[in-house]
């Protein structure tokens, strides 16, 4: 538990502006002290965490900011590595999730003290990312769809997802199908 509570210790100096502590921080923490009294999900499962807009998480035009959607999709995979019950295995490993890009689209505004679910999923995998769908939604109705390219990062450099799968007691677990949607997001960024 010493690696995470240093992590958590960076996290709280790094967020830290004036003395004030800011609250995505506590979600963040909120979540991973929740994912542990949760019920266990499969790597391939959907994790849920429902949240609220806070006035902090508001731009000018009185909604949620949109960097604010990532923050909270990054909660929304911390949820999914507690739940599986690989964030402490992963923390003790001294390896860091690392988000190397994300793609998102705005469907609905979420306004002040509205509540909000993420719902996270790894989608698939190749020899180095994991692929994560996160949708979010409001009342039933989708506010933003985002997906994110992800892996971890150890001492001795980027974990493979056959190392994760194997760790998580699935070693022969086949990736699913990419969906056609992250091909594309894939075969755009190369270009």
């Amino acid at each position: 538990m010493l690696p995470v509570a240093s992590c958590l210790l960076l996290d709280w100096q790094l967020a830290t502006r004036n003395g004030q502590l800011m609250v995505v921080l506590f979600r963040l923490i909120w979540a991973l002290v929740r994912s542990q009294f949760k019920p266990r999900v499969n790597l391939l499962d959907e994790a849920t965490v429902t949240m609220r807009v806070w006035p902090n998480d508001l731009d000018l035009n009185v909604h949620m900011n949109s960097g604010r959607y990532l923050s909270m999709m990054d909660i929304g995979r911390v949820e999914i590595l507690g739940r599986t019950r690989l964030l402490r295995k992963i923390f003790g490993r001294g390896w860091r999730p690392i988000a190397a890009a994300a793609t998102i689209r705005y469907r609905r505004s979420l306004l002040a003290f509205q509540r909000f679910t993420v719902r996270t999923r790894v989608l698939c995998w190749d020899e180095k990312w994991l692929y994560f769908r996160h949708v979010i939604e409001c009342r039933g109705e989708v506010a933003a769809i985002g997906y994110v390219r992800g892996l971890l990062r150890g001492r001795e450099g980027n974990i493979a997802p056959a190392q994760i799968l194997a760790l998580a007691g699935r070693p022969d677990l086949p990736s699913p199908p990419m969906p056609p949607e992250i091909a594309q997001w894939i075969a755009a960024e190369l270009r």
